[in-house]
């Protein structure tokens, strides 16, 4: 009896820790320009200890953009892009919905509140990145690089 109610247990939790992996963590995306429809730049996706999300720039993917946050303020004027945490505090509200976390925009050096949402079928993120309300802003579709 206590040899199956131990099974029990461990199947539970092996069930749950594989539930409870979220289909943003680890993840690549592909950012992409809204004025050219060119890609911009890779970024990286990871899940902190408080179960929030941050999104680095992992890597630059149009030449023609400066190479630096030049537009941004404090410790990250003038840091090269790569390496650069663009998303902070973002948090899953249901299965593939994300809300509540902030977005820098490198190109005004400006920060949005920031929500997200994965397609369907997990190769589209759509961002939105507003002020205030979620009407007084706008949107941008990242494509899965991963």
């Amino acid at each position: 009896m206590k040899k199956l109610s131990l099974l029990l247990l461990t199947t539970a939790f092996t069930t749950t820790s594989v539930f409870a992996a979220d289909v943003l963590n680890n993840s690549e995306w592909k950012t992409i320009d809204d004025e050219t429809g060119k890609p911009k730049a890779l970024v990286s996706f990871k899940q902190q200890a408080n179960g929030t999300f941050t999104a680095t720039i992992s890597k630059s993917l149009d030449p023609n953009v400066e190479k630096g946050c030049n537009t941004c303020a404090g410790a990250l004027k003038g840091k090269p892009l790569e390496g650069v945490t663009i998303v902070r505090n973002l948090k899953a509200v249901s299965a593939g919905k994300y809300d509540g976390g902030t977005i820098l925009d490198p190109k005004s050096g400006k920060t949005y509140k920031m929500k997200a949402e994965v397609s369907p079928d997990g190769k589209k993120l759509q961002v939105r990145g507003y002020i205030g309300i979620s009407a007084l802003g706008r949107n941008q579709t990242w494509l899965r690089a991963n």
